[in-house]
Formats: C-alpha cells, structure tokens, sequence
C-alpha cells in the first residue's frame, strides 16, 4: 500500500502534508493532470527528483518490434508504446546560485491540493538552503479543459527572512532519460531518444517553439511556452535553446514582502500528416487563446466547467469518508481522461502514467463507457467515434484471420493489433462484443438516434459479421463459438465461454434491430434480408452451457471439470499467479483471474434466474483471485445483489481505494481507469441497484449498515435525476428535462416536478457469506472520520 500518512481524507480534494520520496511514482500519478486530449504527470515542478517523467499527448505513439522465439500467423509484427513528449512542466530555481532541490538542504513545509472542483493542482514549499536560506514557493498547475492543447502554471517565489538573489529557468526538455528495472508485463517498454529535432526556437518576448518527429512513426509533435513575468524593478530575462532544450531564465533580487511570480502557458500540437510549419502554428495559435483567456480567465473556465460536470454526476457518500473521497477522485480521473477526446482511446491508465504502453483495452467499453454514458455522454460519443474510424484496420485484420467483418485490437493505441500474448490478442473476441455493448447503452441512455445510424450501425454490422464467422449450428441446432478467450486470462482458448456468447448474443440482436430501424444506411453496408435472419438465428440458438450435477454455469464448457487449483500450497507472494506460474497449468486448473461469469450476471442478468445468479456467484468466489484490477467492482455488484452486503461493503473498498492505497502496487505506472469507474459502478448499480435498458431505468436500492446515506445524480434521455437512498426509504427527484417514468423495486414511478420517495424492503440477513481463496480475501473495511489520515 502508499504508507502516506499525509493523505487527508477530505471530500473534495486529494491533500499531501508532506513529501514522501519512498511513494513519489505514486503521488506522480494520483496528482496527474489531464483532459483527454493531453495529459501531465504530477512531477515536482523542478523535474527532479522524479519517479517517472511524463506528458503524453493521446494517440502519439512509437513503433518497436515485438519479438518471438517463434513466430506464427497472424502475430502482430510491431507494438505501439505511448511517448513521453516534450515536458512544458519543467521550472528550476537557483537561490543564491543554489538549485533548489528538495533532496538537499531543509523542507520545512510541503503540501500538494489536487482539488477536484477547481481542476488544479497547488503546490507550497517552504525550503532553506545548504546554507540557510529559506524561501517559499507556491506553483499552481492546470490542464485545461476548455483550451484542448493548454495548460498553465503559476509560479510564485518569495524571500522569507532576508533578501536574496533568485533565478528561474522555465524550460521545454524533450527525451528525458527514464529508467526501468521493472520486469512485470504490464508495465511499459522504455523508449530511448525517441523524438527526433526538427526546429528549436527560443523567444524571450514571445513563444518559444520546439518541434519534433518521432524516429519510427512518423508523427511530428511541436510544444511551445510563453510567460507573464512580474518581478521587482531590474528584473532581467533572457532565452536560450539547444538541441533537446529551450529555456527563458528570469533574474531578479527579492526582498521579503514582494515576490516574483511567473505565469507559464505550454501548448501541444502533432500530426502525421502536417508540416513542420503547420504544426508550428498550430502551437503559437494555442498559446495566443490562452494568453488572451489569461490565468485568471483559464482557472475560471476550469472551475465552469467542473460545476456543470459534478451538477450532473456527483455521488455523495455518508458514513464512508474514504469511499466519499475516492468516487469523487475516480470520477475526475474519468472525467480527464475523456473530456476532449476528440476521437481518440482512453488507455487503461488514461493519461496519467505509461502502464500497459499507453494501450486501450475492452476496459474502456466495459468498465469507463458505462459511468460517462449517465454523467458525461458526450465522451462517450467520441471513444466509440474512434472505435468507428479503426473499423477498416479492424476489418483488415478479421480478413488476416480468415473472418468477416471486424475483429477489433485487444490492445492498441492507434488502431492495430499490439498484443504479443496472442491467447488474447487472437482469441479475445469479446472486445468486439464489448463494443456493441458501449453502443446499445449510449443509445438506450441518450436516444440519439443520428449517432445510432452513422456509428452505431456500423459498428454493431462488422461485429455481428464477426460473430457469424466465428460460430456454427452443431448437430443439435446449438449455437457455438469454439476457441476464444474470455475476460478471465487464466483461461484460454476455450469453447463457448459464458461470458463472450451471451454478449455476443445481445450483439446479434441489437444489430439485426438496428439495422431494421435503419434500412437505407443498413443497404448501403450490405446488410441483406438473410443475413439478420441469420443473425437472429444464432442469437436464438446461443450455447450456453450449464452443469447440471452442480447446478451452475461453467465459465466455459467443461470449466467445472478441471482440477481444482492447489490454493492452500499457494503463498502470499505468489500472486499475481501469472508472473509465478506458467500460463499452461493455470489454463488447465479452476482458478479465476478476474470476474468472467460473474461479469455475464452482472451485464446480462437478464439471461440468469436469481437462484443462478446465487448459485454461481457462491461457486466463482472461492476460486477468484483477483489478480486484475477489473474484478473486485463486478463482485461487489453482484454480492450486493444476491445479498451479500458487507462482502460488497469490502469490495467496493478495494476497488474505490486501488490507487489511493496502490493496492496492486503498480499505480507507479498510473491509475487504474476501470477500477476507479468500478467505485461509481459498486454504489450506483451495486447499492443503488440502477439497471437499463430499452428505454427502461429501474433502481432496487439496498444499503450496507455502513453506508447511511447514498445520494447520485445521472443522465437518462434528457433528463437529470436525483436519487437519494437510505436504509428505510429511497427519494426520486427530476432536476432537469422531460418527466421520466422508473421503477422502484419493481414499482414504476413517474417523475415531473414533485420528488417521489418510496419505502426500501428490509436489509437482507448477513449470514452464509461465500468464502474466497486462502490470503485473497478482500480487506474489512474500518472507516475513518472526517479530517483523519490514511494510516
């Protein structure tokens, strides 16, 4: 875990009273700034020390071969790593001809404020020097979210007891040395050198521009800075730039009571089609709109645009403070990752660390599209645009494979397949399932009916394809899909996994009625009369298997007649399981890496009976590991549905406090997107009990006894509710749009002016809880009260 006793708990903000140098990567990354469209981590201002250096523009990547002992078909031949561009965050200081380094001298003071309703990110340091010295300095830093290629610092320097003699050097600084001796696979490969210098351009009245191309792909990236300077009389400015750096420097000297403040603006642009001019522009054009909006005008946009965000998405949490503090941090995290998308993925870690390469998963559609389709739909519109652009890779790379249709990446960043593991880079089909899935839960929230026929369509008509290619009818009219991989990664290449049918099955449906809504646009990509037939066909005849001897569903056919894996032979160091023991014995065993038929239940709940949904769930819980961030929010789910509260209680615990707690001890390489939406997830669908679709939205609320008081906001068809549950009574309120009708546990309610409150049935009985392996229990939780720390 971060042992940082200086994170607060406070319900709005992220405080660290002091600086850890043991957890920095980590505080690098919960500090991070983003908005979708370019992303910096929470590095110290003066750029060391450092835990991993980081700014990332989304979609920029480098090429770098992937290697295999032995090759095969169909094997991607190059990966996609995510580049560490050029840093804009970079301010050094001198104090007397003394670099102010919080490695050397004496931190009086340190504390770091990522507040979540101001989107910015303060720092203020009290320093002396070597010699004793002290100064203060206050850095406020933002990503804009209305200035797309924008973010700012404001930089303040004070003498504290006597005069002194300062020097700040703003800098731009491209190819930084990162280390690694890291040799888990999910972390990413380290680039070096990997940005080639096109122009550098110094300018101490106006930007200063540097321009680079990287080596292997071709994707030319400019930054540019420029500053306000307020400073005592005499101050000098100068400029300067080589090679990999551009640097202003301001000199001045301070007497107590009147500091030097810096306003920095940094700006990004790249393309793989633009020129070197072009691309220039584009970054001095950036940097005149936000000169012209100012600091004030940039914090006053940020704080706009945060209030009309949390009017519609905000969770409040009482008898919780923590969970209170991690919902709202996930759901800023989420909300950075997606602002300004523009038709670009959101990676597994956002933009806050380089974990994964960068990649985009199935966890975006499954896990982060869900939260953005009730809170920030518009986000969404734009992840699954992207995923519409890939469609001719995506069909090129069903063709390689002997299909039809589209067989999108199960990880990439621009598009092709990057996966070496190729069980899952080959055999993960369900991503494609997991697409249309995003695609019928924006429809169903939003009824936007233009996005349904220009993206939608198409994306539900390539998968379906897919999944005609992938299946047959056997002998006994039964549908199959042989040979796949579902969400759980300890099994693989399986035959009629629960999970990848039934999603595939609501795909072939939902798009024979798309397209059936939508005939002109449904012709001209091809769709004929016999192919929705078809469609409809094997959704009707879907296999899904089931055990009769126990009773439940077998994650896959014959899953439940595997040898049982050796859990009590199995030490606490040993997990993750799949950096101890080969992917061979895994595969073979009953052993779970993260929730694959319990996902089904919770995705499709309409295709299991309750007394399934019990069964199953008590026979998955002991054999789940959880080795993957992406479980513990679906389990707590369906806990909380069949009954199980307090053991939903703990695992919303785990996935809510993943990052503020490092709970996998990989936050060093970012945030976990899919488990900090797993928090919104585990209060709004667990406890909250939300369920829609078909132009239905239905809550069945039920509280753990920690919890009093849960109140969510949401978006449905236009309107903007308010749902208010405590353990006796839940209250509905329509805040904005047309009336609405919904039901409550069961009861259909209509919603126009007058909040509606209704009585909950009584909390069901804690006994009979279902055990975990050995050591994998999740954490009991003991809340703290406002104000405390994290121990």
């Amino acid at each position: 875990m971060i042992r940082h006793p200086a994170f607060a708990i406070e319900p709005w903000s992220v405080r660290e009273r002091r600086l850890d140098l043991d957890v920095l990567a980590q505080s690098e990354s919960v500090f991070a700034l983003s908005n979708g469209h370019i992303g910096l981590r929470g590095n110290l201002d003066e750029g060391e020390p450092h835990g991993e250096p980081g700014t990332y523009l989304n979609g920029l990547y480098e090429l770098r071969p992937l290697p295999y002992a032995e090759a095969g078909y169909g094997y991607p031949e190059s990966g996609q790593t995510v580049v560490n561009v050029t840093n804009g965050k970079v301010i050094r200081l001198l104090v007397n001809d003394e670099p102010f380094d919080v490695r050397y001298g004496t931190v009086h003071e340190h504390e770091r404020v990522l507040d979540l309703r101001a989107g910015t990110l303060t720092r203020t340091v009290l320093w002396s020097s070597p010699t004793g010295t002290r100064v203060r300095v206050t850095s406020t830093r933002l990503v804009s979210f209305t200035h797309r290629a924008v973010a700012a610092i404001r930089y303040e320097v004070e003498a504290v007891d006597e005069p002194l003699r300062v020097v700040v050097q703003s800098e731009l600084v491209a190819n930084e040395t990162q280390e690694t001796t890291d040799d888990d696979p999910r972390a990413a490969a380290r680039l070096r050198s990997p940005l080639v210098l096109e122009e550098n351009v110094p300018n101490k009245n106006g930007p200063a521009i540097m321009v680079h191309r990287t080596r292997v792909s071709g994707i030319r990236v400019a930054a540019g800075m420029s500053h306000e300077i307020d400073g005592p009389d005499g101050t000098l400015v100068d400029a300067d730039g080589s090679g990999d750096v551009s640097r202003l420097t301001v000199a001045t000297n301070l007497a107590p009571g009147r500091p030097l403040r810096l306003v920095k603006y940094f700006s990004y642009g790249w393309s793989v089609r633009r020129s070197r001019a072009a691309t220039h522009d584009q970054v001095v054009a950036a940097l005149a709109a936000a000169r012209l909006a100012g600091w004030d005008g940039l914090c006053a946009d940020q704080r706009r645009f945060l209030d009309d965000f949390w009017n519609g998405a905000d969770v409040e949490v009482e008898g919780d403070p923590e969970v209170q503090q991690a919902v709202r941090f996930g759901l800023f995290h989420l909300l950075q990752s997606a602002a300004r998308l523009e038709e670009r993925p959101i990676p597994a870690k956002g933009l806050t660390g380089s974990g994964y390469d960068g990649h985009a998963f199935w966890d975006t559609e499954i896990f982060v599209l869900p939260v953005l389709t009730y809170t920030y739909p518009r986000a969404v519109a734009d992840a699954l645009s992207w995923r519409r652009s890939i469609v001719p890779l995506a069909r090129a790379r069903a063709t390689q494979l002997g299909l039809h249709g589209t067989a999108f990446p199960w990880r990439t960043i621009h598009g092709e397949e990057c996966s070496g593991y190729w069980p899952a880079g080959t055999a993960a089909f369900h991503v494609n399932a997991d697409i249309a899935h995003a695609v019928t839960q924006y429809v169903d929230a939003t009824d936007d009916t233009s996005f349904e026929r220009e993206t939608g369509l198409p994306l539900l008509v390539g998968t379906a394809r897919l999944w005609c290619a992938l299946g047959h009818h056997d002998p006994a009219g039964r549908y199959r899909i042989d040979g796949v991989t579902g969400p759980d990664e300890y099994s693989a290449v399986v035959d009629n996994n629960v999970y990848t049918n039934l999603m595939a099955q609501q795909n072939l449906r939902v798009a024979a009625e798309t397209a059936a809504r939508h005939p002109d646009e449904a012709e001209r990509l091809g769709v004929t009369a016999e192919e929705t037939t078809a469609w409809r066909d094997a959704a009707a005849a879907m296999s899904v298997p089931y055990d009769e001897d126990l009773g439940v569903h077998p994650q896959h056919e014959a899953f439940t007649q595997h040898a049982p894996w050796d859990f009590a032979a199995t030490k606490p160091d040993q997990y993750p399981l799949l950096l101890h023991f080969p992917y061979f014995d895994l595969y073979r065993k009953q052993v779970v890496k993260q929730a694959d038929l319990v996902l089904a239940m919770h995705l499709r709940g309409d295709a299991f009976t309750a007394e399934h949904k019990a069964r199953n769930f008590a026979y998955y819980e002991p054999l789940t590991v959880r080795d993957s961030s992406l479980s513990a929010c679906t389990q707590a789910v369906i806990a909380a549905e069949v009954g199980h509260l307090d053991l939903a209680y703990r695992y919303l615990g785990e996935a809510a406090l993943m990052d503020l707690e490092d709970l996998e001890k990989n936050t060093v390489d970012g945030v976990h997107m899919a488990s900090l939406a797993g928090a919104w997830i585990v209060l709004v669908t667990g406890f909250g009990g939300m369920r829609a679709g078909q132009g239905r939205l239905g809550f069945a609320p039920k509280l753990p006894p920690e919890i009093t008081r849960l109140a969510f906001r949401l978006r449905y068809r236009g309107s903007l509710l308010s749902v208010t549950a405590t353990e006796e009574t839940t209250t509905y309120e329509l805040l904005e749009g047309p009336p609405i009708t919904l039901t409550h546990h069961g009861d259909q309610i209509r919603l126009d002016r007058e909040s509606v409150a209704r009585p909950n049935p009584p909390r069901p009985p804690s006994n009979g809880q279902p055990r975990q392996p050995p050591g994998r229990e999740p954490a009991a939780r003991h809340t703290k009260s406002k104000g405390h720390k994290r121990r």
